[in-house]
This record gives C-alpha cells, sequence and structure tokens, in this order.
C-alpha cells in the first residue's frame, strides 16, 4: 500500500515509465530466455550460429549505449524511449515470423539497438521528472523492474505449451502497447537547443575523471548482479537437481524487493549520503557469495546458503542502485544527462560481459577438478574490491552533491500532469 501511495505523489510521467519497465522487462524476460533453446531445437541451428545471432543482440545493446543517450539529449527522451519502444516491437516480431538467418539476426540487432536506445532515455526522463526525489523514484523503477523480470518467464513458460511464435508475437504486442501508450500519456517536453557537437559532448564526458572513477568503481555491481543469471541459478540447480530451482531465486528476491526496497531507500536517504550507503550496499553484494562458499565444500550441495547468498545480493542491489542512478546526472550539466547514463551503461555492460567471462572461467575449473570455492572467493573479492574503491573516492571528496530528500507533495490532478523539474 505504501508503494502505490508513493507512486500516485509523483508525476504522471514518472507512473507511466514505472509501467513502462514493468512491461518492458515482462516483455524482454518473456522471449528472451527461451530464444535459444528455440533456435538450436525449433530451427536446427548450430551453437556457433546461436551464439552470433545472441552476442550480436548484446553487442549491438551494450555496444550503443552512448549513441542512445546522446539521443535523448539532442533529440529529447520522450522521442528516444517510443522509438526504442517501437524498434523492440519490430524486432520481436520477425523473432515470431521469420526463421532465416537474415531475419533473426535483422531482429537481434533491432532488439538491441532498442534497448540502447530507451534504457538511457528512461532513465534521463525519470531524472529530470521527478526533481530532489530521484532516489525514491528509482526504488520504486527497481520495484517494478524486479516484479516484470519474474511475470515475464512465468507467462513465457504458459505461452511455450502453444508454441514459441505465441510467446514472440505475445512480447512483441506488449511493446506496441507500450509504444501507443507512450505516444499518447508521456508528456512531451521542449526539444533541448545543444550548443556544441555530439564529438564534444562526448569528449566532456569522457574527459570528466571523476565520473569514470566512479562508473569503474561501480563496475563489481553490474558484474555481480549478473550472478543472478549465471553463478546462482547454476549452483542452485546442482544443489536440487530441479529446474523450478531458478524461480524460486527470483521469487524470493522479488517478494523481498517489493517489501523492503522503498523503506530502505527512504530510510537510508533520510541518514547522510548515499556515497555512503552505495559502498554499503556494495560491501553487501560482496559478502552475498560468502554463504555459498563457506558451504562449497559440503557433499551434497546445499540450496540454503544458495538462496541465502540470493537474498543478500537483491538487498545489496536495493541498497545501492536508487543512489547509484540519482548521483549520475549530478555529475554534469542537466544537457548532458543522457550522454553520462550512456556512458555509465557503456562500462557496465562491458563490465557485466567481463564479470561473466571470468567467473565462467572459474567455474569450469570447479568442475574439473579445480577447488569449488574459487567462482565464490572471485565474486566475493570484486564486491569487496568495488567497495573499498567507491568508499575511497568517498574520501577523497570525488563524488558530487545530491539535493537531500523533501517530503512529496500532496498529489493533484494539475501537479500529476505537469512536468516536473528542469534538469540540473
Amino acid at each position: 500500500m505504501k508503494t502505490l501511495t508513493a507512486v500516485r505523489s509523483f508525476p504522471l510521467a514518472v507512473r507511466l515509465l514505472l509501467v513502462n519497465q514493468l512491461g518492458v522487462n515482462a516483455g524482454f524476460y518473456l522471449l528472451i530466455p527461451y530464444l535459444a533453446t528455440h533456435l538450436t531445437e525449433d530451427l536446427g541451428l548450430s551453437a556457433a550460429v546461436v551464439g552470433i545471432v545472441l552476442g550480436l543482440r548484446n553487442l549491438s545493446q551494450q555496444g550503443l549505449f552512448l549513441i542512445g543517450g546522446s539521443a535523448s539529449d539532442r533529440l529529447g527522451a520522450r522521442g528516444v524511449i517510443i522509438a526504442g519502444c517501437a524498434l523492440r516491437t519490430l524486432g520481436f516480431a520477425l523473432f515470431a515470423l521469420g526463421d532465416g538467418l537474415p531475419v533473426l539476426l535483422a531482429a537481434s540487432i533491432l532488439s538491441g539497438l532498442a534497448g540502447a536506445l530507451f534504457n538511457p532515455a528512461v532513465r534521463t526522463y525519470i531524472a529530470q521528472e521527478s526533481g530532489d526525489r530521484t532516489a525514491e523514484a528509482f526504488a520504486l523503477f527497481n520495484v517494478f523492474a524486479t516484479t516484470g523480470a519474474l511475470l515475464g518467464p512465468l507467462l513465457g513458460s504458459l505461452l511455450l505449451l502453444v508454441d514459441f511464435k505465441a510467446a514472440a508475437l505475445t512480447a512483441a504486442g506488449i511493446f506496441a502497447l507500450l509504444t501507443v501508450a507512450q505516444s499518447v500519456v508521456l508528456p512531451a517536453r521542449p526539444a533541448p537547443s545543444p550548443a556544441g557537437t555530439v564529438a564534444g559532448d562526448w569528449r566532456e564526458v569522457f574527459g570528466n575523471r571523476r565520473f569514470l572513477a566512479f562508473a569503474l568503481a561501480m563496475v563489481g555491481m553490474y558484474a555481480l548482479e549478473s550472478q543472478l543469471y549465471l553463478l546462482l541459478p547454476h549452483a542452485a540447480y546442482r544443489a536440487t537437481g530441479w529446474d523450478g530451482s531458478t524461480g524460486l531465486l527470483f521469487l524470493a528476491g522479488t517478494v523481498v524487493n517489493l517489501l523492503l526496497q522503498l523503506r530502505i531507500t527512504r530510510r537510508l536517504g533520510n541518514r547522510g549520503s548515499g556515497a555512503r550507503w552505495m559502498a554499503t550496499g556494495l560491501a553487501v553484494m560482496g559478502l552475498a557469495f560468502l554463504p555459498p562458499l563457506l558451504a562449497s565444500g559440503a557433499h551434497p550441495a546445499r540450496l540454503v546458503p544458495v538462496l541465502t547468498g540470493a537474498l543478500l545480493l537483491h538487498l545489496g542491489v536495493m541498497i545501492a542502485q536508487p543512489f547509484v542512478m540519482a548521483l549520475i546526472p549530478a555529475y554534469g550539466p542537466g544537457g548532458l544527462t543522457g550522454t553520462y547514463y550512456g556512458v555509465f551503461y557503456l562500462v557496465s555492460g562491458l563490465a557485466a560481459a567481463l564479470g561473466n567471462t571470468a567467473v565462467g572461467w572459474t567455474m569450469d575449473r570447479a568442475a574439473h577438478g579445480g577447488p569449488a570455492w574459487l567462482p565464490w572467493a572471485l565474486c566475493l573479492g570484486l564486491g569487496l574490491a568495488s567497495a573499498s574503491a567507491l568508499a575511497a573516492l568517498h574520501r577523497r571528496g570525488a563524488l558530487p552533491a545530491v539535493p537531500a530528500r523533501r517530503a512529496p507533495a500532496p498529489a493533484t490532478p494539475c501537479t500529476q500532469a505537469r512536468p516536473g523539474s528542469e534538469p540540473r
């Protein structure tokens, strides 16, 4: 109930984008987790070709975050969000309607490009509209995103009882509805009048050493969060032999997120600088891998330490992420908010890819006679190192100040429909 009250206290644009993120994650996870199986078993493609198709989606998204961020600064975040959702509608529809390799490659590239457009643009719009309640807005954003990530696979597993085409068309339909809703409801903002060139914007952001140091210090957050899809599900399956154990990890995380996310962000936001809580969250994320590490020598493997680790990992994300998202726009002028988000997500995407590669290598070592604790120790060390780096930046005064949170004003029809404060 408190969550719904908090949602209603934000402007209409923020509320729409919260629902939008639930739909985005539901549509994405409805389809993508089952795509590799469809390509191999239904279409008979080789593992190498499947790797190319999936890799192109990741590359086109992570490699083009900077383009999406710059586009939201130059063209306005609203139009970029709508274009991104429309492109994903097309991409997912192609997955449903085509089985030739050129069509699949086009679908993969369009789907990745769509994410590169609307991910930084959505965060830019929320940062602009939520004023000095940015951390709270991103806390709610996390709640809706996590809920969508749980609903998507559940819906996808039901639709696959029909066939993959039904799942893909449903996912495309969700994005089509989101595109229409944003076109009709999302308030328009005047298009910015940039003073320089795109190359000049990029030089300014990449030349901001304080921001790059912050982005590099935060690589642990996304490298560890991605273990919710790699190391932890693998360990849960080994402990139980049950495919549904992965769903149990996500269900537990979603319930905790719904119950605690907003409370945590509000309470911590009223108790000093968000920089301290970001470092705390990173440390908790690292310590999440300690229970599975301590139990790694147990035979048979146990589910309880894995579930404990997953819950601690979710808790660390809940502590750190809203303050991270609120801090990024403070590094530069309001006209470059999208570019800053784009660069941050570019670095984060590379960190997640490299982290998964390193963790995967240690998992292979453990599976072939190496120490079973090695992947857990790697993640523990990465989390603590990232937390230490961020704490060092805070001690040196290298992190910008973020305005203190104000209490929300009562919602009225006028304030709900009016855009929030101008970008900083």
